[in-house]
């Protein structure tokens, strides 16, 4: 099952504009649907294509690009190898899941040149030093990263394109939508929560309606990536560090405590190996910034992290991969709105997988209040213009704001806007503005 992808659009607007003078990588977690969107933007942009799957193609084809002194050798090989015919300028060349093939990846410099075809790779732990650590990286290599299915995307597969437009709307005028239609939708995003975004978990559940087998694809992708972290680190820590995900983040620390997880070894020992997981793509790492100001990045503490999981279903079912889908009740739980309160950091992961997916750095920020003595903690923080928008989520609809205010007294003159993002609806209080969680996407 293909579904619409908002990233389709971002091809059409590389193709137009590079004219062959560059590659595409589209670079993200395994089983997000790479493959199958670049295909289908092969099937409806081009005469024809070639689709080299580096994971099952043969040795034949890797032999091929040993030697691109000839590239009329290397086209006519290809396109007996496929049976697909090459026409000039109308064709596009697919090198799926590079990293396997380094060395195709290198020669990409030599093909663009060329101008003969297009060219698109797609690639998962990509960046992961090991992988490209011979090679020289094509600087015609332009990048776009591809996430899981976001909640607009879900709609989108569900037949729906009306919903996000209207809360747009809504959104926009600042208006508020009603109690009863606020939990309608409420309860339609935890179903997306649950389901997440992995393709082939949403056309489970649209073709069948059963959680268990929704739960039963998204168990073998987790498994997926387990092996795939082994593969990064055959002693088996990235592995744990990924497992203990939810664990970490229901001891609601202010950092991921690395010695609870691996024996002997401090957040100061693994910050190359959390890098290559956050290559991966399907981890994602949100820093603690040491001097909250527009300029995040300069802020980073590398030792100072939380880890959140890619897409918010995956992460649902990690925090019973140790049971049968039978004993796991948060499905229930969450559908009905009965999460109990230490579940609640799975708001926590979905904004993260929100504000990533829509282009940002996550950072959140921790302090101690001098009066009160009290410590406080920004879930995250947005850099808009030449200030910061601290936010604070809530798993419930309460209303109160403590870390804000404490926050906003500390440093009233860098702050532009203030976000409580709770399940209620739309709405103010004096300066802070509360919103659903459903509407993150439009910050």
């Amino acid at each position: 099952m293909t579904f619409k992808r908002k990233i389709y659009d971002k091809f059409l607007e590389w193709k137009k504009n590079s004219d062959g003078k560059t590659a595409l990588l589209v670079e993200g977690a395994r089983r997000i649907g790479k493959s199958t969107i670049v295909e289908e933007f092969a099937k409806n942009e081009y005469e024809s294509y070639i689709l080299i799957d580096f994971t099952k193609a043969s040795q034949e084809v890797f032999k091929i690009f040993d030697d691109i002194s000839d590239l009329n050798y290397i086209f006519m090989r290809l396109q007996l190898i496929y049976h697909k015919e090459l026409r000039e300028r109308k064709s596009l060349i697919i090198f799926d899941e590079i990293q396997f093939c380094p060395k195709a990846r290198q020669a990409i410099k030599h093909l663009v040149a060329d101008h003969r075809y297009d060219y698109m790779e797609t690639g998962s732990l990509i960046s992961i030093r090991k992988n490209v650590k011979d090679i020289l990286i094509p600087s015609e290599e332009r990048t776009v990263q591809m996430y899981p299915m976001d909640y607009e995307e879900f709609k989108w597969a569900l037949g729906d394109t009306v919903t996000i437009k209207l809360l747009r709307e809504s959104f926009e005028k600042y208006q508020p939508l009603g109690d009863d239609l606020n939990r309608a939708i409420m309860r339609d995003f935890r179903l997306y929560m649950l389901v997440g975004g992995m393709p082939k978990a949403v056309s489970t559940y649209i073709e069948t309606n059963n959680m268990r087998l929704v739960d039963e694809e998204k168990r073998d992708i987790l498994r997926l990536y387990e092996s795939d972290f082994m593969k990064i680190d055959s002693s088996g820590k990235a592995a744990l560090l990924f497992k203990s995900i939810p664990s970490q983040l229901e001891k609601n620390a202010s950092r991921y405590q690395v010695s609870s997880v691996l024996a002997n070894q401090r957040n100061s020992t693994v910050l190359e190996l959390v890098s290559e997981m956050e290559s991966s793509k399907a981890v994602l790492v949100s820093y603690k910034s040491d001097d909250p100001n527009a300029g995040l990045t300069r802020t980073k503490d590398l030792e100072n992290f939380k880890l959140f999981v890619c897409d918010t279903g995956l992460f649902a079912t990690m925090l019973f991969m140790d049971k049968d889908f039978t004993e796991n009740i948060i499905y229930e739980k969450l559908l009905s709105d009965k999460l109990p309160v230490n579940l609640g950091y799975l708001y926590e992961n979905v904004v993260a997988q929100i504000l990533k997916a829509n282009g940002n750095s996550l950072f959140y920020y921790t302090f101690l209040d001098e009066k009160s003595r009290h410590n406080f903690e920004i879930d995250f923080l947005l850099a808009r213009k030449n200030k910061v928008c601290p936010m604070e989520i809530k798993s419930s609809g309460y209303k109160t704001h403590a870390s804000l205010d404490a926050f906003c007294g500390k440093y009233s003159s860098r702050i532009l806007n203030k976000y409580l993002v709770y399940t209620k609806d739309l709405g103010k209080d004096k300066d802070v503005l509360s919103i659903p969680v459903y509407m993150t996407m439009f910050l």
